[in-house]
């Protein structure tokens, strides 16, 4: 059963901005928050325009990253809220039951998902609130689908995971969250153009998958990334040409699973 939890912080409003922690990157929540948009139904647009504006939903997509540059909110929003990271090994049920028995360690991406979506069709919710709930919704939506969002405790998320791009240092997590989309050059709408004519056979598929089996998925990617890491030679060029359409796929995906999401949400 989905539960709630307060989110009396929330009905503050953000004040000071600064580059955000990245999360998919920037590009990335808009390639994401870009897709969705255009999958909208008319009711669900409708409504999400009249919070945040005209194709508010793709401006705000980084809010939620930004918002960590204020003191106001506590680290379990600033950034527990955006990842649950698992062991390696894990069984495909074990890694399935984590949407419905929240795990009390590796962040709470899941169990903030549920409550925040239950808050949000309450009755008694504000619009203020209101503004505040969906620009979570939409980013973390985004974040459930990032490999490195999934990644393992013991490494921070790929954090730690130490890799030259270009010659220049980095880590697994940036290389999934910025470099790999960063290295073919499109604008975040040229992006999610590219991905909706590349990927459309798959929409059908991706709609009716349900969440554990996605995520389990999302899992598998997540050990190959982490397996390729003891073969690779160090070759940039060669890391792009083999992650380079998992994570179009996995961008996709979210797009998709993100306008079903909200067209639910306003049924």
């Amino acid at each position: 059963m989905k539960r709630t939890i307060s989110i009396l912080l929330l009905c503050v409003c953000a004040c000071a901005y600064s580059l955000p922690a990245l999360a998919w990157g920037q590009e990335g929540h808009r390639i994401i928050a870009k897709i969705a948009y255009d999958n909208l139904n008319r009711k669900a647009k409708k409504h999400i325009d009249a919070l945040l504006g005209d194709r508010g939903m793709i401006y705000h997509a980084n809010w939620a990253d930004e918002i960590k540059s204020d003191n106001i909110y506590p680290e379990s929003i600033k950034d527990g809220w955006h990842f649950q990271d698992f062991e390696s090994g894990l069984s495909d049920s074990l890694v399935a039951d984590a949407l419905v028995h929240y795990r009390s360690e590796g962040g709470n991406l899941y169990r903030v998902l549920d409550s925040l979506e239950v808050e949000m069709a309450g009755e008694k919710v504000t619009r203020a609130n209101a503004i505040h709930i969906m620009r979570f919704l939409i980013h973390l939506n985004g974040d459930r689908y990032c490999p490195m969002h999934m990644a393992h405790m013991d490494d921070k998320g790929g954090n730690a995971v130490k890799m030259k791009w270009f010659g220049r240092e980095t880590n697994l997590h940036t290389v999934w969250d910025t470099k790999l989309i960063e290295s073919q050059g499109y604008s975040y709408t040229e992006y999610a153009e590219m991905l909706q004519d590349t990927y459309k056979d798959i929409k059908k598929r991706v709609e009716q998958a349900s969440d554990e089996q996605l995520l389990i998925e999302s899992y598998h990617l997540t050990e190959a990334i982490y397996k390729y890491q003891e073969i690779w030679d160090g070759n940039t060029y060669h890391y792009i040409y083999t992650w380079r359409q998992p994570m179009e796929r996995q961008l996709y995906i979210a797009g998709i699973r993100l306008a079903q999401f909200l067209n639910n949400l306003y049924k």
